[in-house]
């Protein structure tokens, strides 16, 4: 099962993209959910996978937080079960997300699912990242507002709603249809009879968020660093003063300590491929179990496809050669293996003849098991999607 957008792509990004929302009708021609309300709610009964129930009954917002033993809140009607990360545990959905390979993965978050009764939904709200919303089965109506910063509501300590706002798009999905949102556009969305959607959600880090994560980074691997330092000072007869040139030589230790383009890289390498959500991989740390070379050497041979297991990033920068980031976590590959390493980050799989060459290089290849061993990659049949 493979799915493709109808809309054209360059168009989109040149108009669309971060700037104002649009619907595509049929943007997703033929589209067949690749899941069951059943598959979900047994999704949002593991303790791994973040999800929530949210219900409104005569105007009263509730919203519960799996993991689920039971859906008997999710009644006949007003209510919707929202899973997060579904990418990450259902193959299916995986092949979702791929349709939308058009922007880099390191700006891609991850795939929510939701099951609604009709006139479920999860209230008018605004997010600070941009979702394609993939319609499934039945139909949902939608509202969407121009880019504004309105009042912030809480009906529920788990519930964020804005004020009332004007719609400039106002419209029913049907299955296939596709409803980009970009940040900060108030949203709202209704079932109309029992529906299935699809939120294919982009992140964009904020300033503050990046500078916190880079000083826990510094915290971690930089423990020795320039300390001020201020011999032969003056006497001072102003005791509580902190003088222009002291105010300026502490911002230029914080401004060098940031400004380092193979530090802040580094960082942002394990930042950028990390993930919030946990994975569905199976590590091999049983030393019977792990892949030995002569084990990758049978499985190329076999004519086997080299997959990334589903919703692990692997990202690499133009400023650090020969270094891929993994799950949070940083690789070094050698020059021979650069383009396999590369063609590993920029596809989901990989086919058997692209790996052929491997077993030239195989004193070389221990970066590849390491990353097989982890589980963030398999050997599948080349025909199995």
């Amino acid at each position: 099962m493979m799915y493709e957008v109808s809309f054209n792509q360059d168009e989109f990004m040149a108009t669309y993209w971060q700037q104002q929302a649009v619907v595509f009708k049929k943007g997703m021609g033929n589209f067949v959910d690749p899941l069951s309300p059943e598959e979900l709610a047994g999704l949002a009964m593991e303790s791994e996978i973040q999800s929530r129930l949210v219900t409104c009954h005569e105007q009263q917002w509730q919203a519960q937080l799996g993991p689920f033993e039971d859906f008997a809140a999710l009644g006949e009607s007003h209510s919707s079960l929202l899973v997060q990360g579904v990418d990450h545990w259902h193959p299916r959905v995986n092949l979702l997300a791929e349709a939308f390979q058009f922007i880099p993965n390191w700006r891609f978050d991850d795939v929510m699912v939701s099951y609604s009764t009709p006139e479920g939904g999860v209230g008018p709200h605004i997010d600070q990242y941009g979702v394609f919303i993939i319609q499934g089965e039945g139909r949902r109506h939608w509202r969407v507002g121009e880019k504004q910063i309105l009042k912030v509501l809480s009906p529920d300590p788990h519930l964020k709603h804005c004020e009332p706002f004007k719609a400039i798009i106002d419209v029913v999905l049907e299955a296939g249809d596709v409803l980009y949102i970009p940040p900060g556009c108030p949203h709202e969305g209704y079932a109309i009879e029992a529906a299935m959607n699809y939120s294919i959600g982009f992140r964009a880090p904020n300033s503050l968020e990046l500078v916190g994560g880079f000083a826990d980074y510094l915290l971690q691997h930089q423990p020795q660093t320039s300390r001020f330092s201020d011999a032969k000072r003056c006497v001072t007869q102003e005791f509580g003063r902190i003088a222009e040139h002291e105010s300026q030589a502490l911002n230029k230790m914080m401004v060098k300590l940031l400004s380092s383009p193979e530090i802040s890289a580094q960082f942002l390498g394990e930042y950028l491929s990390d993930s919030a959500h946990s994975s569905d991989i199976v590590v091999l740390h049983n030393s019977e179990q792990r892949l030995a070379l002569a084990d990758l050497a049978e499985l190329v041979e076999q004519g086997l496809a080299l997959r990334r297991c589903a919703g692990i990033k692997a990202l690499y920068l133009d400023v650090l050669p020969y270094q891929i980031f993994v799950d949070g976590q940083a690789y070094m590959v050698p020059n021979c293996s650069w383009a396999l390493a590369k063609s590993m980050c920029d596809h989901n799989a990989i086919d058997a003849h692209s790996l052929r060459a491997l077993k030239q290089d195989s004193h070389q290849l221990s970066w590849l098991l390491d990353l097989l061993n982890h589980g963030y990659w398999y050997f599948d049949k080349v025909d199995s999607d």
